[in-house]
């Protein structure tokens, strides 16, 4: 059906005079509602719910408490006449109590609303009526039709009885949501003409207020403010014509006269209501409404809501779903522009807790979250699962294997991998530890070498093969090596029948003079005195020449080892050869102060893949909080160019800390004057990466298997996953490479 050329010119009349305003309006409005909705909702309706059923429930356990009290009320002070007095007692205990709990825990919240809305009418009509008594029965059938929120048993069970085999129930689910979904929003409709109801009453005509009318509308309680106010106010609410306005005014009016007067009892249900219609707004019977569908029908560009909105937007690009990445695109998720966020995994992984998941301690769900749902609620964001080949920076397209992605702009956050140090070949006899399957792999090597020296009966073989040498002393390498000592010292006793693992030799190499060398030196000793208790030899100053299938050339001296891993040396990802720029030592891309590209337009490199110095005139660190920054950094400024505004001071890293944890109670922590060891330290690293692990969920998770891990001295999940390479390495022949030229690493 074609435009009339009425509807044309009223399409571009209104686009050219009163688009900009409808625009800002109209994203303001949803980005405000997303949040309210989002955030701040399900924290009232658990408020709600715990104050309306606590108020129940105490009302039920007392009446228990007294049953002849109780019983004597039900008689003679609020008698129903169609029930007998000792039925209608023990009817309205059980509801009150029962009722009550349900609705306070979020359970079966539907059935307990009915019940509890059943109560209140009979109490308002059989008895006296009362204005709370209006205001429950609102409430109660609010949650009779919309449910519990996110903060309820209900919604976490939800998802699993709709797909259980339990009779009726995944019925009875859909039947629940399809209620929600059609009669939720009317009887939102019939809500706000209720409260405004009552509040032209009020104004108009307050001789009203000693009338029948009393039974159904709350007069007394909206008695608040100025006759004109309540007016205006509710002549806006009746019609649902900016309803969240009008609404927010008589909440800050409210909220200011409940300051004054605090002797107003009912106002907390009035502060209720009004809260209810700002952020669920005014419901499918409203002008607010039918405007708003007006609008997205006449305007859909600006609505953001038809598929084709995001035609023609500015199109950003973030390559890398790290942490830098996701940072940048969760502070552009409300830009105005097309987002696509490009990974070879589908997850984004915290890799400051890889090391747990090598030796068992946590298993690999827990350190990683599937990015795809993390933008679930937002129609701007795209994101791809592909592997970058190259940039094309004059056509402006990112290459996949099998596709060109164009960009306006482009966000590189594609961090580093391991650095042998031109020794490339040492990677299969010493994995590094960047990415779950190396986690993986190294889990399979240690718990193989326990399983296999089980079954070994030469003692030197069986030592060989229980030797554990970890390349690197920075965080990586004293978190590796601790948590090695601690899983055969107190995490396999008892459990082999051949050696005792708490004999196994763990090593730690570092080429400096100490360990830790980004920390303080007293830390770095605290470190290695730590490790010391634990049983692990560290041996400072020394420079690997070579690796092999048996071992190490350590100082031109022959160490054999059975699993040799490396925490040396990184290096950053081929972010420098794409744009065809020169990197630094590091392969880092060297960044302008905001952390552009030099001679490339709205190209930013930011994380471990760049080289800023941003730090007091010293390199950004290569840290997770460091990338993050320039990730909400690089969001700024490209929000400032969208919209045409100044661009923000150049990038300065603020660096919050260091920590890095050794074994189950020992950590150190640097942060510049203040600095901790010891027990304090470990229960701040745990508190800081539990804190930046992303949902729920692995929070709850990680701290469960933690807690039962040091209250047991039980490992982890230590199942060995993976094609055994071993038997095909120990059959190499390796006395070649003892002759190769030694090597630095």
């Amino acid at each position: 059906m074609h435009n009339t050329p009425t509807e044309n010119y009223f399409g571009a009349t209104l686009g050219a005079k009163v688009g900009p305003y409808l625009q800002a309006y109209w994203m303001a409005a949803d980005l405000v509602c997303r949040i309210l909705r989002g955030i701040v909702w399900p924290k009232i309706d658990l408020g709600i719910r715990l104050w309306l059923g606590g108020i129940f429930t105490a009302s039920g356990v007392l009446k228990f408490a007294n049953w002849q009290t109780a019983l004597d009320l039900a008689a003679h002070e609020y008698p129903v006449s169609w029930m007998d007095p000792k039925t209608a007692a023990y009817v309205g205990v059980t509801i009150e109590v029962l009722g009550g709990a349900l609705l306070a825990m979020g359970l079966t919240t539907r059935y307990a609303a009915i019940a509890l809305l059943s109560l209140t009418l009979v109490s308002q009509i059989s008895y006296l009526p009362f204005d709370n008594q209006l205001f429950w029965a609102a409430l109660f059938g609010w949650f009779a039709l919309w449910g519990a929120g996110l903060l309820s048993l209900d919604s976490l069970l939800r998802r699993g009885l709709a797909e259980s085999p339990l009779p009726l129930v995944p019925s009875i689910i859909r039947a629940s949501t399809a209620l929600k979904l059609f009669s939720g929003p009317l009887y939102l409709s019939l809500l706000r003409v209720w409260f405004a109801s009552s509040l032209l009453v009020v104004a108009v005509r307050p001789d009203l207020m000693a009338s029948t009318v009393r039974l159904v509308l709350p007069l007394s309680a909206v008695a608040l403010l100025p006759a004109p106010f309540e007016a205006i106010v509710g002549f806006f609410l009746l019609f649902g014509l900016a309803t969240r306005y009008a609404a927010a005014a008589a909440l800050a009016a409210c909220s200011l006269g409940l300051v004054m007067r605090g002797e107003w009892e009912n106002q907390y249900y009035v502060l209720t209501v009004l809260s209810m219609l700002i952020i669920h707004g005014a419901g499918r019977l409203s002008l607010d409404h039918w405007l708003g569908l007006s609008l997205a029908r006449k305007l859909p560009q600006w609505t953001g809501r038809a598929p084709y909105a995001l035609e023609g937007l500015p199109r950003i690009v973030i390559v890398g779903a790290g942490f830098g990445g996701m940072a940048c695109a969760a502070a552009l998720r409300n830009a105005r522009a097309a987002i696509t966020l490009i990974d070879r995994a589908n997850y984004h992984l915290f890799q400051p807790l890889l090391y747990q998941v090598a030796t068992a301690a946590l298993s690999p769900s827990d350190i990683a979250t599937p990015v795809r749902p993390l933008f679930r609620e937002n129609s701007n964001v795209r994101v791809l699962l592909g592997t970058v080949t190259g940039i094309e920076t004059t056509s402006q397209r990112v290459l996949l294997q099998d596709q060109a992605i164009p960009y306006d702009y482009l966000v590189l956050a594609t961090g580093a991998t391991h650095s042998y140090f031109g020794q490339d070949q040492w990677s299969r006899f010493a994995p590094g530890l960047k990415r779950i399957e190396d986690a993986t792999e190294i889990r399979r090597k240690i718990l193989s070498a326990f399983e296999r020296a089980e079954g070994i009966s030469d003692p030197l073989e069986q030592r060989r093969t229980l030797t554990f040498l970890v390349v690197g002393g920075g965080p990586t390498g004293v978190e590796l090596a601790g948590a090695i000592a601690e899983l055969a010292r107190f995490g396999m006793e008892k459990e082999f029948r051949s050696f005792d693992p708490a004999a196994s030799r763990v090593m730690l190499v570092q080429s400096a003079p100490r360990l830790l060398p980004s920390f303080p030196p007293k830390l770095g000793e605290i470190a290695q005195a730590s490790l010391a208790q634990l049983g692990v030899e560290v041996l400072l100053g020394s420079r690997v020449e070579n690796i092999d299938a048996r071992g190490v050339v350590l100082n031109g001296s022959r160490l054999d080892a059975g699993t040799v891993l490396w925490a040396a040396g990184v290096k950053a990802s081929p972010a420098a050869s794409w744009l065809h720029t020169q990197p630094d030592s590091a392969g880092r891309v060297v960044v302008a102060p905001d952390l552009s590209v030099p001679a490339l337009a709205n190209v930013f490199v930011i994380g471990d893949a760049a080289l800023s110095n941003a730090w007091h005139g010293q390199p950004v660190p290569g840290l997770a909080p460091a990338a993050k920054q320039g990730g909400q950094y690089v969001a700024r400024v490209i929000k400032a160019r969208l919209e045409h505004r100044a661009a923000p001071p150049p990038f300065a890293y603020r660096h919050f800390g260091s920590l890095a944890t050794i074994g189950r109670k020992a950590a150190v922590a640097d942060f510049g004057r203040i600095k901790l060891w010891g027990a304090p330290a470990w229960w701040l690293w745990g508190i800081v990466h539990v804190g930046f692990l992303v949902g729920m969920r692995n929070r709850l998770s990680t701290v469960v298997n933690w807690m039962w891990s040091y209250a047991t001295f039980s490992g982890g999940v230590r199942l060995i996953t993976g094609q055994d390479t071993a038997v095909a390495s120990e059959t190499e022949t390796v006395a070649g490479s003892l002759d190769t030229p030694a090597s630095r690493a």
